[in-house]
């Protein structure tokens, strides 16, 4: 490389540092931590409500997944989850109503190729490999925990 192309090279990279705009981290993790926090909240008022109307305690996680994938889905639908991501970024993600989200916005953006090749098709192209993985793990961990307890 000769000392032009290196000092184009500089150049460029001062250059493109300059113009890429400053992240703000500190200012991101606490709108993540408060609406990720917000939306637990959520899930144990759930809870507590469950509880408060006889609901077994073993059944209760069950019904409080169930009414947070459900509002996950809606609110996606409504497209009022995608507005609370853009604020919260990671915060939304992590709970469970991203994992609604993951599936319902596919769902949604391939719906004009059909129900079976865009709904169908393409509604599993994010939460997919999360469940491949994690239930092909969960079956290794099985095996692993069956074969030191019983072995």
């Amino acid at each position: 490389m000769d000392s032009d192309e290196y000092k184009i090279k500089k150049k460029f990279k001062k250059i493109s540092k300059e113009a890429e705009p400053k992240t703000k981290t500190v200012k991101n993790c606490f709108n993540a931590f408060i609406v990720g926090g917000l939306i637990c909240d959520i899930g144990q008022f759930f809870n507590n409500i469950y509880l408060n109307f006889g609901v077994p305690k073993d059944d209760v996680g069950t019904y409080v997944s169930i009414t947070m994938v459900f509002l996950g889905a809606l609110l996606t639908g409504m497209g009022i989850y995608d507005k609370i991501a853009d604020f919260a970024g990671a915060g939304t993600v992590v709970p469970i109503t991203g994992f609604s989200n993951s599936i319902v916005s596919p769902a949604m953006e391939f719906k004009k190729e059909g129900f079976v090749f865009g709904v169908g098709a393409k509604m599993f192209t994010i939460a997919g490999p999360v469940l491949v993985y994690g239930i092909s793990s969960s079956v290794v961990v099985g095996i692993i925990y069956f074969l030191i307890t019983k072995l």
